[in-house]
C-alpha cells in the first residue's frame, strides 16, 4: 500500500483517535455525563447507493455519504471528498473534527463531512459531472444553505462545486448560492477562498514561530502532499523568507538542501515530482524523516505513525491534512518535545474563508481579497493565542488545548439549548 492511501483499518483508527482526544479534553473540562454521550455520537449519517450510467454505457453503483455530527453552533460545515477508499468512518471522523474545528476558531458552524467511494482520475468529466448531480440529489434532503453547506475536499474542487450548487437549484426552482463555498467566482465565490487553508497554515506557522522566539527567514520547510493545501502552505512560506526543501505527492518528492524553486514547483505539469529537476528524489518515508525546521504533513491521514515518530528531526510540525498523527505517534512527539500544532486549527483557514464566502452570499455583498486576507489572519491570530494559552496554564499539548477550546464552546451551546427527550 503507497504510504499516502488510505485504508478502512485507517479510517477506523481515525475515528478512534478523534475520539480518544475528545475523552481527554472531556476530561479534564469535567464535562457532564449527559454531554459527553451527545458529542462521542454524530446526530446524522446518511448512507446513499445510487447508479450512474458510464461513458461506455455500462452502469455502476457508486456509494456515498454525508454525516452532521453537531449543528448546536449552526447549519453543518465540511468538504466532499471522492476518494475510491471513502469510509464511514472516516467520513464521521472528519465530521466530529469539523465541528471541533469551526469552534476552535470561533465561527457558527457545526461539523459534517461528505464523500463518495469512486476513483476520480479514472473518470471522465462527464462521468464526473453525472455522479456529482445525483449524489446532490440524493443528500438534498439534508443539505442547504441554513442546514449543511458542503466545500471541496480531497478529489473535488470549485468545478465541482459549481455542478452541487446548480443541481440543488434546480430543484429549488432558484439559485441558492449559499448551499456550497469554494465555487467559482463566476458563481459567487469568494475572492481569497482559494489555498485558504494553505495560507492559513504559513499564517499559524509564522505565530508559532514568534512564539518560540526564532526565524522564519531562511528556515527549512518539508511538505508532504503537494496539493491544493501543500502549495498554497510552501508559496506563502517561501514569501515569509522560508526555505522550502523538499516536497512530495503520492508518488514521492524532490529534495534540494539549498531550497527548491517553488514557483517552478507550482508550474511543474509532469506525473510526478520524482522528475523536477532542480532536486533529488525521495520516498515520502524518507521525505518525514529530513532534518527541518517545519514539517507541513498535508497530504492524508495517518501519515506519521509509532513506527516512524521516533525518527522525525523535525522541530516544529504543522498538520495541514486532517489528522495526519496518529495519537501513538502525538504522545512519542510530545515526549521528544516537538511542537505540534493541531489540525483543527492549524488548518482552519479554509473553513474561515468558506464562512467568508457564506457571509458574503448570504448577505449579497461581497469583499476584496485584501479584506479577506486580513480578516484571516486576525482569526488565525487570535485562536493561535487563544490555544497557546491553555496549553501553557493547563500545561498540556497544543493537540488537547485545542480540543478543550471547541469542545467547551459546543458544550456551552448545546448547554444553553438544553438537552431533552
Amino acid at each position: 500500500m503507497n504510504s499516502m492511501s488510505l485504508s478502512s483499518s485507517q479510517g477506523e483508527n481515525m475515528l478512534h483517535g478523534v475520539l480518544a482526544q475528545f475523552d481527554l479534553a472531556a476530561d479534564r473540562l469535567k464535562l457532564d455525563g449527559k454531554l459527553r454521550l451527545v458529542l462521542r455520537s454524530c446526530k446524522r449519517e446518511l448512507t446513499v447507493h445510487f447508479p450512474i450510467v458510464m461513458d461506455d454505457g455500462k452502469a455502476v453503483v457508486f456509494t456515498g455519504y454525508r454525516v452532521q455530527h453537531n449543528l448546536a453552533r449552526g447549519p453543518g460545515k465540511g468538504g466532499i471528498r471522492y476518494a475510491p477508499d471513502v469510509t464511514p468512518d472516516e467520513v464521521k471522523a472528519m465530521a466530529m473534527l469539523m465541528t471541533w474545528k469551526s469552534a476552535v476558531v470561533n465561527i457558527p458552524y457545526g461539523g459534517a463531512k461528505g464523500g463518495i467511494a469512486c476513483s476520480p482520475n479514472l473518470m471522465s468529466a462527464t462521468e464526473l459531472e453525472r455522479l456529482t448531480r445525483r449524489y446532490t440529489t440524493e443528500i438534498s434532503l439534508v443539505i442547504g444553505p441554513d442546514e449543511d453547506i458542503p466545500a471541496p475536499d480531497v478529489g473535488t474542487d470549485a468545478t465541482v462545486m459549481g455542478w452541487i450548487v446548480d443541481a440543488y437549484s434546480q430543484q429549488r426552482g432558484f439559485y441558492v448560492p449559499g448551499v456550497v463555498t469554494g465555487k467559482p467566482l463566476s458563481l459567487r465565490g469568494t475572492k481569497g477562498r482559494v489555498g485558504a487553508a494553505g495560507r492559513g497554515c504559513a499564517l499559524i506557522a509564522r505565530e508559532t514561530f514568534g512564539y518560540l522566539g526564532k526565524e522564519l527567514q531562511g528556515a527549512a520547510v518539508v511538505v508532504q502532499g503537494f496539493g491544493k493545501v501543500g502549495q498554497a502552505a510552501a508559496s506563502e512560506l517561501a514569501k515569509y523568507g522560508g526555505k522550502i526543501i523538499a516536497v512530495s505527492d503520492i508518488s514521492g518528492g524532490t529534495f534540494a538542501s539549498s531550497g527548491l524553486d517553488v514557483d517552478r514547483l507550482l508550474k511543474h505539469e509532469k506525473d510526478s515530482l520524482i522528475d523536477f529537476k532542480g532536486g533529488e528524489s525521495l520516498t515520502n518515508r524518507e521525505l518525514l524523516e529530513l532534518p527541518c525546521d517545519i514539517l507541513l504533513p498535508c497530504a492524508v491521514e495517518g501519515q506519521i505513525t509509532e513506527a516512524n515518530a521516533p525518527r522525525l528531526k523535525a522541530k516544529v510540525i504543522i498538520e495541514g491534512a486532517n489528522g495526519p498523527i496518529t495519537p501513538e505517534a502525538d504522545h512519542i512527539l510530545d515526549d521528544r518535545g516537538i511542537f505540534v500544532v493541531p489540525d483543527i486549527l492549524a488548518n482552519a483557514g479554509g473553513v474561515v474563508v468558506s464562512y467568508f464566502e457564506w457571509l458574503q452570499d448570504t448577505q449579497s455583498s461581497f469583499w476584496e481579497e485584501e479584506q479577506v486576507n486580513e480578516r484571516l489572519l486576525s482569526i488565525m491570530k487570535r485562536s493561535f493565542k487563544e490555544v497557546l494559552n491553555i496549553s501553557q496554564k493547563e500545561k498540556i499539548s497544543m493537540r488537547t488545548a485545542a480540543y478543550m477550546v471547541g469542545v467547551d464552546r459546543v458544550a456551552a451551546a448545546m448547554t444553553a439549548r438544553g438537552i431533552y427527550a
